[in-house]
């Protein structure tokens, strides 16, 4: 996810302050993006970390990430956070065609991860052309 941040650039509204990951719901990645935090920053801005309970908190996110257990609220959780700058991140089959701009699948076994352009444009997010090169295009 941390790697995400280097092809992609914000808009001027989201370029402020901390670089704020918002985690829907539990999961084992909170550990591991904290480590990240600890040692890295997204050009000189801080990364912060932060388990989101409830909707309204999503609007401070650059990016937030939706596991793949609370994938039910994926229209809630875009419906929030559209027209607002932020990257959703998923982690279920289908959902970068529907709603997020990044998602992650398994291919042949192994972890690799959709993108959907239109989304993220939308968004005002503009993407590093090798970023495609990366992963897969859904749109």
């Amino acid at each position: 996810m941390y790697n995400f941040t280097k092809y992609l650039e914000w808009p001027s509204n989201k370029q402020k302050g901390d670089f704020v990951i918002g985690i829907f719901g539990n999961s084992p990645i909170i550990s591991e993006l904290n480590i990240i935090a600890g040692k890295r920053k997204i050009g000189n801005r801080s990364i912060i970390v932060k388990k989101i309970v409830e909707p309204a908190e999503l609007s401070s996110c650059c990016i937030v990430y939706l596991p793949e257990n609370r994938s039910d609220k994926i229209n809630q959780v875009y419906e929030t956070c559209k027209n607002k700058g932020i990257v959703i991140i998923s982690d279920k089959p289908g959902l970068a065609k529907s709603y997020s701009g990044l998602n992650y699948v398994k291919v042949n076994g192994k972890l690799n991860f959709e993108i959907n352009r239109k989304h993220l444009e939308a968004e005002g997010i503009k993407i590093n052309a090798a970023l495609f090169s990366l992963g897969i295009n859904v749109d």
